[in-house]
């Protein structure tokens, strides 16, 4: 039986590439939205109003792909199971999981998500590069739940390096 990819929350980002193989994230981006009367940007996306206090109001809330790069702003591990949306099969043994606040300059705002599988709090900085990756965040007998990790932008390099060996 085939399973299904899902995105976790649909609208959030797009579903191009598989996975950890080299050139699958190519066009995986985190999705927000723009407003065009203040250009304030907003992730997870706003679909109805602007949410910035000071816009002058008039304008439209248009899709955006956000920057795939960012910088580290603070990191933890997570030990304990996710709240819903998020699944999480209670009968399966927990392993914690690494958090990323990542800082997206150009839209002046700051993504949370968790690192990519094998990325510790004992690899992350404050200030390193990361770059959003597909990931999965579960899966069962009928589908591949879909989300986006983060990865150091020095775990990719050194990769490429090991596969050019």
């Amino acid at each position: 039986m085939t399973r299904t990819r899902r995105p976790v929350v649909a609208g959030w980002f797009t579903d191009d590439g598989g996975g950890d193989e080299p050139g699958q994230e190519a066009g995986f981006r985190l999705l927000g939205t723009r407003c065009t009367a203040c250009a304030s940007v907003f992730f997870p996306r706003e679909d109805s109003w602007c949410r910035n206090p000071g816009c002058p109001g008039g304008g439209t809330l248009v899709e955006t792909p956000l920057s795939r790069r960012g910088r580290v702003w603070s990191y933890t591990d997570g030990r304990y199971r996710p709240p819903a949306p998020y699944v999480s099969d209670p009968d399966a043994p927990w392993e914690p999981y690494t958090l990323v606040a990542v800082e997206l300059a150009a839209e002046a705002m700051v993504v949370l998500g968790q690192a990519a599988p094998g990325v510790r709090t004992a690899d992350l900085a404050v200030g390193m590069e990361v770059e959003v990756v597909p990931g999965v965040l579960n899966e069962d007998a009928e589908h591949i739940w879909t989300t986006w990790h983060w990865r150091p932008v020095h775990a990719r390099v050194a990769r490429e390096s090991e596969e050019r060996s």
